[in-house]
């Protein structure tokens, strides 16, 4: 299982600008999902996904949590 981190309000901004995108603009995991519930995100959270690849090494994604 890759490691699931819900993103402080600060460090969601940061990396939005980094990115250069909108929250919506982001890939979408559901409220229901069960890892989101294990960390109690809510929608509009932004998650950080780590997971290693034998290629890239460390890859790291970002999900805005949605209520569907």
């Amino acid at each position: 299982m890759p490691k699931h981190r819900i993103l402080s309000i600060e460090e969601a901004v940061e990396v939005l600008n980094k990115l250069g995108v909108k929250p919506w603009q982001l890939p979408r995991i559901s409220a229901n999902d069960p890892i989101i519930k294990l960390l109690g995100g809510k929608p509009g959270d932004i998650v950080e996904i780590e997971r290693n690849s034998p290629t890239a090494g460390k890859h790291v994604v970002y999900r805005v949590v949605v209520s569907y």
